[in-house]
């Protein structure tokens, strides 16, 4: 995988709304839920269908589809944009959580993370698909996080 293609915007054109909060959710691939889902719930799955992931930080639900709903109890990991603890990751594949981003940030070494990811990305280590819930890559959530962090600290 390289940079773009981890990076690349998803496509929107499966985009439904989340049947308990009505927040649009973007497709997720099933390779996703497949490495994501308690064994319980994945003994549930059903393949034929396209699954969405709700981002609303106040809905249970994670993934969504026509027929079903997984909440945050159903997935093997914190949810970035569900779960706002320091331990909860921000990139899923290099282990960087919110504390070691704030941590970073304070010691004047935020940028260095982002560079790093870009690197692991490009030598085709990145596995977001399998690791992150969203499905598709962290940097956008590691670049945004480090956004609020520097606003906060210029407020």
């Amino acid at each position: 995988m390289t940079l773009s293609d981890c990076c690349a915007p998803q496509p929107s054109s499966t985009q439904a709304s989340c049947p308990t909060c009505a927040c649009s959710g973007k497709s997720v691939p099933l390779v996703t839920l497949k490495a994501l889902l308690t064994p319980a719930a994945l003994a549930t799955l059903d393949p034929a269908e396209t699954y969405r992931f709700c981002a609303d930080v106040a809905c249970e639900v994670v993934y969504f589809s026509s027929t079903a709903t997984y909440g945050q109890a159903d997935v093997k990991v914190p949810v970035f944009q569900k779960d706002e603890r320091g331990t909860t990751p921000v990139c899923y594949c290099f282990g960087h959580t919110r504390a070691g981003l704030e941590q970073a940030h304070r010691e004047g070494q935020a940028q260095a993370i982002p560079q790093s990811i870009q690197a692991h990305i490009r030598a085709g280590r990145c596995g977001c698909e399998v690791n992150n819930p969203q499905g598709s890559c962290c940097l956008g959530n590691v670049n945004r996080t480090l956004t609020v962090l520097r606003d906060a600290r210029h407020a």
